[in-house]
């Protein structure tokens, strides 16, 4: 039983949950501030569940949709489809039951996610498409992460209330303009990742037709929008930060974020790409688990900042 868990955690690729969750918490977190940053341990729990299935289902699509390219490429050659190790049939299955995990996670947070929910279904399953007939693949994988923030504020809140109330005072500091905010964030920085990550496949999609910024630009200049990409994506941050009041220690995370990111171009610019998979997996989880450690401590921890909100 064990062994079968690993097999289709590995399939799904379970573990890069781990970039696109931190955000979702972190902006749970921030929404649900008049209650100490805590929404409640149901509302917990299924924002976690839908977060997975969401996870799963759009992973399970993409091997399904990109096997035959997968078999054709030396590096993707051995993942569970094109090496027989999961069935087709099975791959299905879980897609299937994924992705109505989610619309029954939405049906029990509130009936806006809920009506939404086939929104997020067709977003984050699209993007393994878009690689056959746009440059621009990278957007649309940002734009499916960005749901997750997106969808834990309206977990929390049930709608995006842009100029809220508080003491008679209009207060951005609980305005739904920060989950926006923290989602064209998310953007950006899947936009800068995901260029770094295709340089691993630019000769096999050059070959076989599949589209990308960096087969349309090449990889220097590809490099180089993925680092104007991060740039925007610390500056929108930033913005976040100074909106939602928070002072020291998002500062210090903001400086680490920061470090991280210039030693991920430094890595893409000097090495051999054999350290993508590890090196790049860690430095992508550190950013965004630094971002929700350091919100955490400057919502529930009054204590590290200079001043409340």
């Amino acid at each position: 039983m064990f062994d079968t868990l690993i097999k289709w955690a590995g399939f799904v690729k379970l573990s890069h949950t781990l970039f696109a969750l931190p955000f979702a918490l972190a902006a749970m977190v921030v929404a649900a501030r008049d209650n100490a940053g805590w929404p409640g341990w149901r509302t917990f729990a299924l924002i976690l569940a839908a977060m997975v299935c969401a996870r799963t289902c759009a992973m399970a699509f993409n091997r399904i949709a990109d096997r035959k390219f997968d078999a054709m490429n030396p590096r993707t050659a051995m993942r569970h489809l094109p090496a027989g190790q999961i069935s087709l049939v099975s791959a299905v299955m879980l897609y299937a039951l994924s992705g109505a995990g989610l619309v029954a996670a939405a049906y029990f947070l509130n009936p806006l996610c809920f009506y939404l929910s086939p929104v997020a279904l067709f977003l984050i399953c699209f993007y393994s498409l878009t690689k056959r007939f746009t440059d621009y693949t990278h957007v649309w994988l940002g734009l499916a992460l960005a749901l997750a923030p997106l969808g834990a504020w309206l977990a929390v809140r049930g709608g995006f209330d842009l100029l809220p109330l508080r003491n008679g005072v209009v207060s951005l500091a609980h305005s739904g303009f920060l989950a926006i905010l923290l989602a064209v964030a998310v953007v950006f920085w899947l936009i800068g990742f995901d260029i770094i990550y295709a340089l691993q496949d630019y000769e096999f999609d050059k070959r076989v037709g599949l589209r990308s910024l960096v087969v349309a630009w090449g990889p220097l200049n590809a490099l180089r929008a993925a680092f104007i990409a991060h740039l925007v994506m610390i500056l929108l941050l930033v913005a976040f930060g100074l909106l939602s009041r928070f002072r020291l220690a998002y500062l210090i995370g903001m400086m680490l974020i920061a470090s991280s990111l210039l030693f991920e171009h430094w890595l893409a610019r000097r090495r051999s790409l054999n350290w993508v998979q590890n090196a790049f997996f860690r430095l992508n989880a550190l950013v965004s688990l630094v971002f929700l450690v350091v919100t955490v401590c400057e919502v529930v921890f009054p204590g590290f900042r200079l001043a409340r909100p």
